[in-house]
């Protein structure tokens, strides 16, 4: 099995339009540098960098930003990833089935957004190991985040018993999609829900075989798709990747297959999706500041401001907790809780 080491499987298709206007089709989120000098998606690949435990990355994205990702790729000093060039945005089921059918049917697929933040690296990659000998039994795994406020963004995973033969797994008797506030509470207070935070750990062949099951019309379509190959780089025919059905794993597979467990983790994640988890993100870096400053401003009596403009000097007298985005001749200006209305905007 790879010499026992996993292939990180890079998912970065996505539009990003939660951060618009920074965030762009041209510039999607997850190439942008919101926190440091890497981009989310180089700090993603810089994950499985320790090449005792992982094989070269594979990444999943539009064709559309092949020369950015070969940007970012050769910032960081990667040369040899396996880059396939999804002709079409089809979610993330048939996105992972490309590169299922492009590893060795044993090969343990680590499947991670890239545009997400981890914190504790540590953690995250102790969790890795820990969902290995399950994974490696066939279970497709899930990583849930342990959640620390009752959030209505993001999905749910039950965590049932404890697997006795793995350490650390639980079985999935329920997921649940974006929950009204009410319910999110409850299940915050009930404790045993994780936030599904679409981070897994599968075997290829027992990926496939829960497609052939579940979802044959993805994986029908995904291989008919395949075929040329120039070096590293994988481009799946258009008319043939355009006939897949549009789905997540999670619809596809995860929420119908038995064999399926989940790993609770802790690592001081965020799928950085919207502004306001942006303001949140940096606030414990301008801590007594009035203001969080990205780029050029100058402000009177206004305080609690995320301003961000890197190209234009925003000036602001006498306004409080307000979102100001500056970026390509587009402002945006909105009150720090409803950012995620920002995503009607780019429509």
């Amino acid at each position: 099995m790879n010499e026992n080491r996993i292939t990180p499987v890079i998912l970065s298709g996505g539009g990003g339009t939660r951060l618009w206007p920074l965030s762009t089709p041209k510039s999607p989120k997850q190439f942008l540098r919101l926190f440091g000098d890497n981009s989310l998606f180089q700090n993603t690949i810089k994950r499985g960098a320790n090449k005792r435990k992982f094989t070269p990355p594979m990444i999943v994205g539009s064709a559309k930003h092949q020369e950015l990702t070969h940007q970012q790729l050769a910032e960081i000093g990667v040369n040899d990833a396996i880059i396939i060039l999804e002709p079409a945005a089809r979610n993330t089921a048939p996105a992972i089935a490309l590169a299922a059918l492009c590893c060795d049917d044993d090969a343990l697929m680590l499947v991670m957004p890239s545009d997400h933040l981890i914190g504790k690296e540590d953690s995250f990659l102790d969790a890795i190991e820990c969902a290995k000998p399950a994974a490696s039994d066939g279970y497709l795994i899930t990583f849930g985040i342990t959640p620390t406020k009752a959030e209505t963004g993001y999905g749910y995973i039950k965590r049932g018993e404890s697997l006795p033969e793995f350490k650390g797994a639980h079985n999935v008797p329920e997921f649940t999609e974006k929950p009204e506030l009410k319910v999110a509470q409850q299940m915050l207070d009930n404790g045993n829900f994780l936030w599904n935070a679409g981070i897994f750990l599968l075997r290829a062949d027992a990926y496939l075989d829960a497609l052939n099951k579940y979802a044959p019309d993805i994986l029908a379509a995904t291989k008919k798709s395949l075929g040329n190959r120039n070096g590293n780089i994988i481009l799946p025919d258009q008319q043939a990747f355009e006939a897949s059905p549009s789905d997540s794993i999670d619809y596809a597979v995860m929420e119908k297959a038995d064999k399926v467990a989940v790993v609770p983790i802790d690592p001081d994640w965020s799928d950085v999706g919207s502004w306001d988890s942006i303001v949140e993100l940096h606030e414990a870096q301008y801590q007594g500041s009035d203001n969080i400053t990205i780029g050029q401003s100058k402000t009177i009596d206004a305080k609690g401001n995320l301003i961000w403009s890197e190209d234009n000097e925003v000036q602001m007298i006498g306004v409080d907790n307000l979102i100001v985005i500056v970026n390509e001749g587009k402002v945006v200006i909105l009150p720090r809780g409803q950012s995620q209305k920002v995503k009607k905007l780019s429509e």
